[in-house]
């Protein structure tokens, strides 16, 4: 099985490189077929390793020894259970859908190749960090997913929008990515490895060391690491207030949004802290913190969502509080139920990601929603999947979403935590405004009055290369990865709810201490995924967004100029949410004009003042003011030279010559 492992990584990588060194010689059809080909051999080869797993067959092994420095190896190795087994079925079979996609939304662009070579690569790199046994090659898989991610989201290079884009979030990741490996280094320096098995095993150790990060405190050691690899996921799954980064990605093409902000990228560190579950359990201070930063971004961003007006935009604010409800369960110590919902979300966002695509290939790449209206009768497939999938969103029994959405509500309901009850709060009203904006979109895009006959059908968004006219249904090739995707984003939260959250799933990977107890009285409740469905038209959260879809009918379909109405008696409200709680600014004042400030300091003071004023101005100063002096005596006269030599003979004699002691006087 040790080939079948390393297939599923090297076939994208293979295909990564077919397109990208030989894009011109194989063509635009070359390249499409070396990557679609590479991704659906991953796809099978990861669906015949989850068989394999599910009948009891692990490994945890290395397949290379990079390096071996005093007794520290450094190695390529493979750690493959049902949590990466899963993950790499979730990564293979987005990325397909998402391949053959491309097909359709880039057929025109001139970058063909190199798009198709760049999305393979980032399959590959996202394989082998879910697929890791250790913590070098989880950061390998990290920052090449960060590096790829950087080219994919400035693909269109030409604009200064992507270019600025995808720099912010190489650089907002670099924030992340450097307090996660100062958390590997705490682990390193600890443990002496950096093996996960062998890790995990000295996590009851290292709960009781401290670790000085001021002189004369002592920090729990657990608590530090744990946390400094959990801003590492801020910075990668886009949490409060490392998020700045997700909503200007949205500068990519729409196919990347879907295969980085739903299902691979920033999923990223939601999959790391499950997997690092042996030692968050051991420390209530980091399950706090990872719990208080996840109801945030669940709740905080779900309000900016309501004032965007960008399809894409509104998206990427879903994909931003989702991830906060996912981190909120692994503060709950409901790991199981924090990935069960990345896996149903991987495919409903996805789903919205590319229904959101197929819109504004219709609107011929116009991306305003107040631009639309009245696509229903235009886009019937578009509509019916973009309707799953926000049913899906915002957790209507029976859909995927719903059976995640609910366990996460409900473990945060249970859990011990100091933060728990006022966190509960924040889901539960996140409900109903995960309900309202995304409805409001939905609305707002296919129902109401058309809107595109004003606006003349011309492209106004970031995908600009519409011809304008009449809005279409689009292509078969864009059509049939909504349709695959709106399968699971309908059934397999009822399909996989028991055996991954109440069955023996994840049995040995994820732990879980006695002490919390969230999963356990979940378990004492579960009496079925039907049963549960059923049993939801009795709780808040269905009422919830019961209540923020009939409210945004009420205000797009019914009554329009009540939303203007509210906006301008709550103007500050609007333009707090309008400027992103003005994030953005203060990142710009406080760090970016901090760094100018600094940096403007140095050079004036350090390389200007110290270096070039003093050291090697003020050394030729010196060598000068010595030379203008020596001149005066170079007069070119040979008789002063004469003089000068003799003096100098007599100071020497002078200097050297022994003083000789008087003779003593003889009597």
């Amino acid at each position: 099985m040790k080939s079948l492992y390393l297939l599923v990584p090297l076939a994208p990588l293979a295909g990564a490189i077919l397109a990208g060194l030989f894009g011109r010689a194989i063509g635009r059809a070359g390249a499409h077929w070396a990557t679609i080909s590479g991704v659906t051999v991953a796809l099978m080869a990861s669906l015949v390793v989850l068989a394999d797993v599910l009948e009891g067959n692990t490994f945890n092994g290395p397949v290379y020894t990079w390096a071996q420095v005093a007794g520290l190896k450094f190695e390529v190795g493979f750690l493959i259970d049902t949590l990466s087994a899963t993950m790499m079925v979730v990564v293979t079979s987005v990325s397909l859908a998402v391949h053959v996609y491309t097909i359709g939304y880039m057929h025109d662009d001139p970058g063909y190749q190199r798009f198709f070579s760049y999305i393979s690569l980032f399959t590959f790199a996202m394989l082998m960090l879910v697929m890791s046994n250790n913590f070098l090659q989880l950061f390998f898989g990290w920052e090449a997913v960060g590096l790829v991610s950087y080219l994919l989201i400035g693909f269109w290079y030409t604009r200064p929008t992507a270019i600025y884009a995808n720099l912010k979030a190489f650089l907002v990741n670099r924030v992340g990515d450097f307090g996660f490996i100062l958390g590997i280094g705490l682990l390193l320096s600890a443990t002496g490895t950096l093996d996960y098995a062998a890790t995990f095993k000295l996590a009851p150790e290292l709960a009781s060391k401290t670790t000085s990060l001021f002189p004369g405190t002592d920090w729990p050691l657990l608590a530090v690491a744990c946390i400094c690899l959990f801003i590492g996921a801020m910075g990668k799954s886009a949490q409060f207030p490392l998020h700045v980064w997700l909503p200007d990605s949205m500068e990519g093409p729409t196919p990347i949004s879907a295969l980085i902000h739903a299902a691979t990228m920033v999923t990223a560190g939601i999959f790391m802290v499950a997997r690092m579950s042996p030692l968050f359990e051991l420390s209530d201070i980091a399950l706090s913190f990872v719990l208080i930063i996840g109801a945030i971004t669940a709740l905080f961003m779900g309000f900016l969502g309501i004032v965007q007006n960008d399809i894409k935009r509104v998206v990427a604010y879903s994909t931003l509080s989702q991830l906060g409800y996912m981190t909120v369960a692994l503060g709950a110590s409901a790991y199981s139920v924090a990935f069960f919902h990345l896996m149903t979300h991987a495919f409903f966002k996805a789903l919205l990601f590319l229904a959101a695509g197929s819109v504004i290939i219709g609107m011929h790449h116009d991306q305003d929603i107040r631009n639309m209206g009245g696509l229903w009768k235009k886009m019937p497939i578009t509509w019916a999947v973009s309707l799953l999938g926000s049913l899906a969103l915002i957790g209507a029994p029976f859909f995927s979403g719903f059976y995640s959405k609910d366990m996460i509500i409900e473990a945060v309901h249970a859990s011990n935590l100091i933060a728990a009850p006022v966190v509960y709060l924040m889901l539960l009203l996140g409900v109903f405004v995960t309900a309202f904006y995304s409805f409001r979109m939905f609305f707002m895009v296919f129902h109401g009055k058309p809107r595109w006959d004003s606006a003349g059908g011309h492209g106004h968004g970031h995908d600009d290369h519409g011809h304008g006219g009449e809005p279409h249904e689009s292509p078969l090739v864009v059509t049939l990865p909504l349709v695959a995707l709106a399968v699971p984003s309908v059934v397999l939260g009822a399909i996989a709810i028991g055996p991954m959250l109440f069955g023996d799933y994840f049995k040995g990977v994820i732990f879980v201490d006695p002490a919390h107890p969230a999963m356990a009285e979940l378990a004492k409740h579960y009496h079925g995924a039907v049963a549960l469905a059923l049993h939801s038209v009795q709780t808040l959260p269905f009422w919830l967004a019961l209540a923020g879809v009939v409210v945004s009918g009420y205000f797009y379909l019914v009554s329009p100029a009540i939303p203007q109405r509210i906006s301008q008696q709550f103007s500050a409200l609007h333009r707090l949410l309008d400027q992103k709680y003005f994030m953005d600014r203060f990142n710009e004042i406080v760090f970016a004009g901090g760094a100018r400030l600094l940096g403007g300091q140095l050079w004036k003071r350090t390389d200007q003042g110290l270096i070039d004023g003093f050291m090697v101005n003020g050394s030729a100063r010196v060598v000068a003011a010595v030379a203008s002096i020596m001149r005066i005596g170079q007069t070119g006269y040979l008789y002063h030279y004469a003089i000068a030599m003799i003096l100098g003979v007599a100071l020497m004699l002078w200097w050297f010559a022994p003083v000789m002691n008087p003779m003593p006087m003889v009597k």
